[in-house]
């Protein structure tokens, strides 16, 4: 009898550290707890989604489609990503640079010697780096994309000396799509569909301009004031979380690109909070380890966290900009790494 006792406390003791890690059912559920509270607070409206090892575990939608509040949101909606949509101009970049079509070193007046004098200055890699120097849109003169043409024609001069400054402004995006257009002898829209969303197999994935589309989350404040309507240019995106996640696999099994191209991607001015194309994007050994992209239009915010070494995804998408989605994303992080967190939410004013 006692050696079954002693046996029963050997196995008990043993057992021990098994039933004090987190099940990954434990963790779903604590994800679930933050996520409620989060939108019973007015933190966040919007959709999430969780993948750990490639595979989606958890993906919910907390709150309303638009400002009348009159009908719940579903993982099909797609929201406006916001700056994320960057990411898709640069990856075509280099595309086509491995097709040899370009080198990013080139300057802008190789490909369209139309403009002013100083696209003999600014590089390819200045615009994927935002150290062109082209100064901000005038969107008071915006209507469609050959607005925003004409508007460069109309750039005399430039704000710094390319490649000595970091400055985000949108003008590398739109420029970026241009030269990709002359290029491919194709629409930049067209050519994302055709070479990034059909080989990502990012089936719902949209961009602008487009008419009469269904599962469309509708930006809205706390006011209960809709955004404006996108005007008819072209680049602006609309996913749902799981096309987000798609997006971020893709990138990382060099389907669409090389780990080479990949990595000389994610570079950026070489001063702290600057971005590169792909946002924040650390590397070990030239191999992306960590890739972080925030978003914001209008109404509407996004945020791609992924950790390849810890192979987790977090996407967050909303359409009632409260700010709060790095704190959210950082208590799940917390979560899934059995850590401690503290997110303390306010109910809106």
């Amino acid at each position: 009898m006692a050696y079954y006792k002693q046996l029963f406390l050997f196995l008990t003791i043993l057992l021990l550290p098994i039933n004090n890690i987190p099940s990954q059912t434990n963790k779903i559920n604590q994800i679930d707890s933050l996520m409620k509270r989060s939108n019973q607070t007015g933190a966040f409206n919007g959709n999430v989604l969780v993948s750990k090892n490639k595979k989606i575990i958890y993906n919910a939608s907390f709150g309303f489609t638009d400002a009348k509040k009159t009908k719940k949101l579903t993982p099909d909606y797609r929201f406006h990503i916001g700056s994320i949509t960057k990411e898709f101009s640069g990856v075509v970049l280099m595309q086509l640079q491995e097709q040899g079509k370009l080198k990013i070193e080139d300057h802008v007046s190789k490909y369209i010697p139309e403009l002013p004098k100083w696209a003999n200055e600014v590089t390819i890699k200045d615009l994927l780096q935002y150290t062109s120097g082209i100064p901000d849109v005038n969107w008071k003169k915006i209507k469609n994309d050959k607005d925003l043409f004409d508007g460069l024609q109309l750039v005399d001069s430039l704000d710094f000396k390319p490649g000595t400054k970091y400055d985000y402004k949108i003008y590398n995006l739109f420029l970026r799509q241009f030269i990709v257009e002359r290029l491919a002898g194709m629409s930049f829209k067209t050519y994302v569909e055709k070479f990034i969303f059909k080989p990502c197999k990012m089936n719902s994935s949209i961009m602008t301009p487009f008419e009469n589309e269904k599962n469309i989350a509708r930006g809205f404040n706390n006011d209960l004031v809709a955004d404006k309507e996108d005007l008819p240019i072209t680049g602006a995106t609309y996913l749902t979380a799981k096309d987000l996640q798609k997006w971020s696999d893709c990138l990382n099994s060099n389907k669409i690109m090389s780990a080479s191209s990949l990595f000389e991607l994610g570079q950026h001015y070489d001063l702290p909070e600057t971005e590169s194309a792909l946002g924040q994007a650390k590397y070990m050994n030239r191999k992306l380890v960590k890739h972080l992209h925030d978003g914001r239009a209008g109404s509407y915010e996004a945020l791609l966290v992924s950790d390849v070494n810890e192979k987790f995804t977090i996407i967050l998408l909303g359409n009632n900009h409260n700010g709060k989605l790095f704190e959210i994303s950082d208590a799940i992080t917390a979560i899934l790494k059995n850590e401690k967190h503290s997110f303390h939410q306010k109910n809106n004013p």
